[in-house]
């Protein structure tokens, strides 16, 4: 797609067409980012539940991690949308070139120190035995493919701040390929198990980084790399820190949430464990077009205000959240009857106990599935006018608040078992989702999205916040 042409569509086309040729790309290319997942899911669940569980106790540590790095590519994404919307293409460039080394430095050092670290948490998370050993392989392996993953990363966010969607969709095609043919090829036929999900994921990554990586440096694009010529700017450093510091902080604490989360879990045994890890994978593909919405509403936001055009930007948040809450509700309601939830969830496993704790928590989830609608379109609403703190806010007491209260009134008053878990879930995502749409409604986010004005003088401009 021709990014003048996204430009024009964002700034001053029709909204409908806009949400679609943004959120459509990006939830196809979601759903490959979670097709890595469920292919480890499928195959770990060939090799037996001790495996699954094992992958499942220490995906929040990695999610952690990756979360707390993705505030960098999060205010990269914000901070270029703004500078396209408002035509400053100069501007954008350097903030792409400022995004890519802070992005690229914090991977390399963060997964070196977290495969030294990998034994001591697996140990604080309390697994035992061969849950141990494959919780520690996995991860010492999986977390080395953080630079791959940041440079994918980078490609996205800076082309999804232009409004160009397709590519980044694209280009995971040929990783999902790779990940799809490699995963059995290792685990079953060379006989790597738990290895081999990780490494086949990390060459999976691996192969779209590079090509990534030779693409923004093609200098006929719009936004490219040039490292070797760029100069730091302490305006634009301190706009990343001001957006993106919000983002990784709430993302992070969130994950943290996740992993005490799974710590909870796993103290009903493997079973629960495995099911709790089969129910998230799966919601998460339920949840894709409230995710790929939230994407474009983003974009559309971020430009519409660099371009200083708020109620087109509160009109495409309206009509994005519309959309988003009737898809979830109607889909949710189908996918929400036991013998569906039932159904999808044997393809993941074969032990009894595990497919009815898994059809049990993806029924719940399905049916109360349209607040994700609400929350996703709000959080993009206010990560595109720059407003992150608001988000992290809501995200961390959608955790630490919300979900932690549900799960201990379930669990200590209500006696209800590993189902207080699936009813924390869906009470802590509607009341986040219900915080957001309030303070949406007190306006706040307007007076916030509004640019500063740009310096007269070129060595002096600043990026919008």
């Amino acid at each position: 797609m021709n990014k003048t042409v996204n430009r024009e569509q964002i700034l001053s086309g029709n909204m409908v067409r806009a949400i679609l040729l943004l959120s459509v790309p990006v939830v196809i290319n979601s759903f490959l980012q979670t097709m890595y997942n469920l292919t480890d899911t499928y195959w770990l669940g060939k090799l037996g539940t001790e495996e699954l569980a094992a992958i499942n106790l220490v995906t929040p540590v990695q999610n952690l991690v990756i979360n707390f790095g993705a505030g960098i590519t999060v205010a990269g994404s914000v901070l270029i949308s703004q500078f396209v919307g408002a035509k400053r293409d100069e501007d954008a460039r350097s903030m792409a070139n400022h995004i890519f080394v802070c992005a690229m430095g914090f991977a390399v050092v963060c997964a070196a120190v977290v495969a030294a670290v990998t034994p001591a948490i697996v140990t604080w998370l309390g697994a035992e035995g061969e849950t141990f050993g494959y919780s520690k392989i996995y991860m010492q392996i999986a977390v080395l493919d953080m630079p791959f993953l940041y440079m994918v990363n980078m490609y996205v966010a800076i082309n999804q701040a232009q409004g160009d969607t397709l590519r980044p969709m694209l280009m995971n095609v040929l990783g999902i390929v790779l990940n799809m043919l490699l995963d059995p090829l290792l685990m079953v036929v060379f006989q790597f198990g738990v290895a081999g999900a990780a490494l086949a994921t990390m060459f999976a990554k691996a192969v779209p980084a590079v090509i990534a990586f030779v693409i923004l440096h093609n200098k006929k694009r719009l936004l490219y790399l040039e490292i070797r010529k760029m100069k730091f700017d302490r305006e634009k450093l301190k706009s990343i820190v001001k957006v993106g510091l919000p983002s990784a902080v709430g993302g992070s604490t969130t994950q943290l949430g996740f992993l005490l989360m799974s710590k909870s879990v796993f103290a009903y045994g493997t079973q629960a464990m495995a099911a709790y890890g089969i129910g998230n994978k799966i919601n998460g593909l339920i949840t894709l077009p409230s995710n790929g919405i939230g994407s474009a509403v983003a974009i559309i936001v971020g430009q519409n205000v660099g371009a200083r055009q708020m109620k087109r930007a509160q009109q495409g948040y309206l009509l994005s959240r519309r959309i988003c809450v009737i898809f979830l509700f109607v889909g949710g309601m189908i996918l929400s009857r036991m013998s569906v939830s039932t159904a999808i969830v044997k393809i993941f496993s074969d032990d009894p106990e595990v497919i009815r704790m898994a059809a049990d928590f993806l029924s719940i989830m399905a049916f109360w599935c349209f607040v994700n609608g609400i929350y996703n379109s709000t959080i993009g609403l206010f990560q595109g006018c720059g407003q992150t703190t608001v988000n992290m806010v809501v995200d961390v007491a959608r955790l630490w608040v919300f979900r932690f209260g549900t799960l201990y009134v379930c669990q200590e008053i209500l006696a209800m078992g590993v189902r207080s878990v699936w009813y924390s879930v869906v009470v802590s995502n509607g009341l986040a989702a219900v915080a957001l749409y309030f303070v949406y409604k007190t306006g706040c986010w307007k007076k916030a999205g509004e640019p500063k004005e740009k310096e007269s003088t070129p060595e002096k401009k600043r990026a919008v916040n």
